[in-house]
């Protein structure tokens, strides 16, 4: 039972970067919400972190948020990496100092970091002030950081039963990756009629749809590769391209070169779609990540845990390229983890060519059977209440 009745519950949250760390944090302050109302808590979530896509993100769930200064360290010893180092030194030391004084005012109840070096700050003096301070991995290797704090935490939240063995045993809670509830559409509740509906509400086709999706930010790799394919799929696909905002326009002009000079042809550009980022937010004749996974035949993208999660609750199959330089390879390992499952394919970058991956695509695509049995996989995979797990923990403080 909560301990909480009369007064404030406060939990502070931290993590930042990418979609990794901001769509998992969303989540659980979701679920916060949700069971503070139904257990009648009182409750004030304040979110610490750096100024970056995380910190953007979470501002629009109306919660208190407060920036801080973060650094890390490059293992490299070249000049360049030596000099970041040196001024991220001091980027961290004030980062504390801001850390000191929120924590202090605040003095919260419990601290909720969803890792990597932007936690650091914040969890450094949760620890001293002795606050319980829980933590979440996503991937099936943890970074360094995290795999430290775990020492240090009243608890560890995994996603893959692979990475218990870097933390301590009797700390561990495997629950999978925190999704965001108002995405999760399982694909065996989705009639033909239903699907058919809504393409049209979009204005999407009855051909396949294929999705790619490149992470949060994109991925220029990615991109080069689909545009090389695009003339060998397009006649017989519809496909919507996240390409990250900062690859956006460069892709549009290069499109629009493949379709003027390769396939010299403006019929299909109606059947390719490109977009910078994939909203979660509904907005009538857009489309949603709500939509794309109820609809996608095929997602080929990236191997972060955070999307491998919400693949396999939507029941999506895929096709996953790990990021080859991601620390210390968990995207490779997550990849190959869940392909036990039988949800996806795994094809590693430097295999990755356009011929092999235009026949990988097609002959998935149109195979009904085979993406059956994938999303049947991905299905009997999935977690999909560890926003909900992880929520529930935080509030009753067990």
């Amino acid at each position: 039972m909560p301990i909480f009745h009369n007064r404030t519950l406060r939990i502070v949250m931290t993590g930042g970067g990418t979609g990794g760390h901001a769509f998992p944090l969303v989540a659980v302050m979701r679920e916060l919400k949700r069971e503070a109302v139904m257990r009648n808590i009182n409750l004030e979530i304040t979110y610490i972190g750096p100024k970056d896509f995380t910190y953007d993100y979470i501002q629009q769930e109306g919660i208190v948020t407060k920036v801080v200064s973060v650094g890390k360290f490059r293992r490299s010893l070249s000049l360049s990496s030596i000099l970041n180092n040196i001024v991220d030194f001091f980027h961290i030391i004030y980062g504390l100092i801001q850390a000191y004084f929120y924590l202090f005012f605040i003095m919260p109840d419990v601290v909720f970091s969803k890792g990597s070096y932007a936690s650091l700050p914040v969890v450094f003096w949760s620890i001293i002030f002795f606050i319980p301070t829980f933590t979440h991995e996503s991937d099936s290797i943890p970074g360094i950081f995290n795999q430290v704090l775990g020492k240090f935490c009243r608890q560890v939240f995994i996603s893959f039963e692979s990475s218990q063995k870097y933390f301590p045993k009797n700390k561990t809670l495997l629950v999978g990756n925190p999704i965001r509830q108002e995405l999760i559409v399982p694909r065996n509740q989705i009639t033909p009629e239903d699907k058919l509906q809504l393409k049209q509400a979009l204005k999407l086709s009855t051909k396949p749809l294929l999705t790619v999706i490149g992470g949060s930010l994109g991925s220029q790799h990615i991109n080069d590769i689909m545009l090389d394919i695009l003339p060998m799929v397009i006649d017989k696909l519809e496909i919507i391209h996240q390409t990250g905002q900062e690859n956006y326009t460069q892709v549009v002009n290069e499109a629009d070169i493949v379709f003027r000079m390769i396939i010299k042809s403006d019929t299909y550009r109606a059947y390719y779609h490109l977009l910078p980022f994939i909203n979660e937010k509904m907005e009538v004749g857009k489309i949603s990540l709500k939509d794309v996974y109820a609809l996608s035949d095929l997602v080929v993208a990236r191997a972060g845990g955070g999307l491998i999660f919400e693949l396999s609750a939507c029941g999506v199959p895929a096709i996953l390229i790990p990021l080859p330089w991601a620390s210390r390879d968990h995207q490779r390992n997550n990849a190959y983890e869940y392909a036990k499952s039988g949800a996806c394919i795994v094809i590693e970058e430097k295999n990755a060519t356009p011929n092999l991956l235009a026949s990988l695509i097609l002959e998935t695509i149109t195979d009904s059977h085979k993406l059956a049995e994938m999303s049947y996989g991905a299905l009997n995979f999935a977690k999909p209440q560890a926003a909900t797990q992880i929520a529930q923990k935080l509030l009753s403080l067990t």
